[in-house]
């Protein structure tokens, strides 16, 4: 079997110096588990002693960085990327150098990108594809997550090379794509008793792509033709139902599930049922900086680029109070992490779909401002501690893809991804100034308290002083083992669900600064929403004939008995 070509190491001077001994002094150094004071000592991209100054003797010749009120994270942790990736006739243009380049800039240094296969192709070839791809360019660390696009006896055998040879241990299917990506419920449950077999953890896209294809052909055939028709064509009981349903054919096969992109209220509510039903055992899920810092209002915009740039799947959902309740599920240990699902095209391509809602390339940037999102309307607004906040943009997701803890926590004998955060100044988030390739940003004009000051990548100084500089290739392949402790020690009975600690050992409050939910208010049933058909032919649109000179956007808010986006689920504040 032949394998990905090396990387092409590109190492600019200014990373061959004595920045491979580091120095952090003065700062507060927050885990997921607890804060404390201490100085931080850096040798060769590892973490070497984490502690008070008195206990340690610096050697000569070392970089010193003064945290003085500043705070010594980990770095960030974006485990949904999509660079360089064809869809819907364009390819994204944040490739791994920029895609990586942005991330470094925003604290992360480490993403976990998707290989995806078309229908009929060899996971193995398409792996090897995506890091030929890859190597050369990454700025920063990086794994692979990989599709099942599709099922077979070849991709349930290739599944076992990808594991035990080439370093992958979690599979992504999808629900949703018909005709493109979607299994269906029994090609799901094979490809879900396969990955328990072999010890990796599942993924899934939910939403029903048979009510999806369905609704956005009555869409169409009404005159709803613009943007507004995505999120209509995919109703929150859409994501729910999925949500719900996936977590019901893991549960069969007693197969972990972490369930991406969590985008409305509803899917929220039924992933956190979810967990309390089996006792949260080996069920995840991950919310995006998209669902966090902005809402559906914007897919209704009068200007087509405006409305197309915030387009993707499951879609940003017009309620404004979604951000924070999804923020809240963060913090009540609802959700466990935070991705970007960073996809960017341009003006040129979100065009494509201009007449045909469904064929406007579907994604959005995040990877450079996730972190600083995720404070802003977690940490800085009060819903997130500090120790949270860490938990969620970075050592949960080590712990879930077994990275942890050579990523996501600042101890000795880590690598020294590190940020020195500073939170008390402010940025403000631009596409004119931002590190994409992208001609947009879904957070312009945000004010962000909290900053990256210095970023460090495996112990090299990439951000400084608001200068980025990156060595394309410097990034590293990481492998992922199956059977990571956080999930399986679980499902094994070696140790309680809420004592999981990712080592084998029990400890509590795990996720940082947890707070309890408040159950009592969950419905027994997902809130009523009337369906599109009902919709249409009470509206100004004619099922079957064009649409009368009204804006679509009239169709924003479906009418029903109830409200989707109103729920007496509850989650406590205090």
């Amino acid at each position: 079997m032949s394998h990905s070509p090396k990387p092409v190491k590109k190492v600019p001077l200014h990373l061959q110096s004595a920045q491979n001994r580091v120095y952090i002094k003065n700062g507060q150094v927050v885990n997921d588990d607890g804060m404390f004071k201490a100085d931080v000592y850096i040798e060769d991209g590892i973490i070497k002693f984490v502690g008070p100054a008195s206990e340690i003797n610096v050697p000569g010749g070392v970089r010193v960085i003064d945290a003085t009120g500043r705070l010594i994270i980990p770095g960030g942790i974006d485990p949904h990327t999509h660079f360089q990736f064809e869809f819907g006739g364009a390819v994204s243009v944040d490739d791994f150098y920029h895609g990586t380049r942005a991330a470094v800039a925003g604290g992360t240094t480490t993403i976990i990108d998707f290989v995806m296969p078309n229908k009929g192709e060899s996971l193995i070839d398409a792996y090897h594809k995506w890091r030929s791809w890859a190597d050369p360019k990454v700025c920063c660390d990086y794994a692979l997550h990989v599709g099942v696009t599709w099922w077979s006896k070849l991709v349930s055998d290739e599944m076992k090379i990808l594991c035990q040879e080439l370093g992958i241990n979690s599979y992504k299917m999808f629900m949703a794509y018909k005709g493109l990506y979607q299994l269906n419920d029994s090609d799901m449950l094979d490809s879900l008793e396969r990955i328990r077999e072999l010890g990796a953890l599942a993924q899934v896209h939910a939403e029903n792509g048979d009510i999806i294809a369905k609704n956005a052909g009555k869409l169409l055939n009404a005159g709803v033709t613009g943007p507004e028709g995505h999120e209509m064509s995919r109703q929150e009981e859409v994501e729910a139902e999925a949500v719900h349903r996936a977590c019901i054919l893991a549960h069969q096969v007693d197969c972990p599930l972490y369930v991406v992109h969590v985008m409305g209220k509803s899917a929220g509510i039924e992933l956190a049922r979810a967990r309390r039903r089996y006792n949260n055992r080996g069920i995840y899920g991950e919310t995006l900086a998209a669902a966090l810092g902005t809402d559906g209002t914007h897919c209704h915009n009068n200007c087509f680029h405006h409305a197309a740039a915030h387009i993707l799947s499951p879609p940003l959902r017009s309620d404004p109070t979604t951000p924070e309740f999804m923020m809240r599920l963060l913090a009540n240990d609802g959700l466990q992490t935070t991705g970007s699902d960073n996809c960017t095209f341009n003006k040129e391509h979100k065009e494509l779909g201009k007449g045909n809602f469904t064929k406007i390339p579907n994604g959005v940037n995040g990877v450079e401002d996730r972190m600083s999102v995720v404070w802003e309307k977690g940490v800085h607004a009060g819903i997130l501690d500090p120790c949270r906040f860490v938990a969620v943009t970075s050592t949960n997701a080590a712990k879930l893809f077994n990275l942890y803890p050579q990523k996501g926590r600042i101890a000795a004998g880590s690598d020294a991804d590190i940020v020195v955060w500073n939170p008390n100044v402010t940025r403000t988030i631009s596409k004119d100034t931002h590190h994409h390739n992208c001609d947009f940003n879904i957070f312009e004009g945000m004010v962000c308290h909290g900053v990256p000051e210095i970023v460090l990548v495996r112990g090299r100084v990439c951000v400084e002083d608001g200068n980025v500089r990156v060595a394309e290739g410097f990034g590293r392949f990481l492998s992922t083992p199956v059977r990571t402790p956080y999930i399986y020690d679980v499902l094994e009975g070696k140790v309680p669900a809420e004592q999981s600690n990712g080592d084998g050992k029990a400890a509590g409050g795990v996720n940082g600064g947890v707070k309890s939910l408040n159950f009592d208010a969950l419905q027994k049933e997902v809130t009523y929403q009337k369906p599109i058909s009902h919709t249409l032919l009470s509206s100004a649109y004619d099922v079957g004939s064009q649409a009368k000179p009204q804006s679509p956007t009239g169709l924003k808010h479906v009418d029903g008995a109830r409200n989707m986006q109103e729920s007496t689920f509850s989650i406590s504040r205090k």
